[in-house]
């Protein structure tokens, strides 16, 4: 029983996403954090990643993304399929994902995890762009109540 969403209800908000790339040894699944922009989904990676690497093989991926909320019934699932490009990161959109994840307050990030993990001036930072073949929804946000209950509110 698909029912479909505006799939910006869930790029909106601050989810995991979860990258599906292709291997010699099957499919990979990678959880990244995201920023969707111009229709496009940038995702964080960084030059040696082993999704990056899967990627410059083989292009093609699927980025699947879950918005479930147990006590308010809300159950959304949104898919994405495509070929991905890894690009070099870009300083201005990274810290827009960053912040998205953390906070606008910069000075209330955790500066062990920024200095080492997520450097924005990092020269070989890579993005994950993805700009969908595809897009699937289907909300089934009446598991609890019924299809005339569902999300969102009438």
């Amino acid at each position: 029983m698909a029912t479909p969403f505006n799939p910006d209800d869930v790029l909106s908000l601050p989810l995991m996403a979860n990258l599906a790339t292709s291997s010699a040894d099957g499919p990979r699944n990678s959880p990244v954090w995201y920023i969707w922009e111009q229709q496009t989904l940038w995702m964080l990676a960084s030059h040696d990643s082993r999704s990056v690497v899967r990627l410059q093989q083989d292009p093609r991926c699927a980025v699947e993304i879950v918005h479930f909320e147990n006590t308010a019934g809300v159950l959304l699932h949104l898919g994405l399929r495509g070929r991905a490009v890894v690009e070099a990161s870009d300083a201005a959109r990274f810290k827009r994902l960053l912040q998205r994840y953390l906070g606008p307050d910069e000075a209330s990030w955790n500066q062990w995890f920024i200095d080492n993990i997520a450097r924005i001036d990092r020269p070989d930072g890579r993005m994950i762009r993805l700009q969908p073949d595809s897009v699937f929804t289907n909300n089934v946000s009446y598991f609890r109540s019924g299809p005339q209950l569902a999300w969102p509110p009438a």
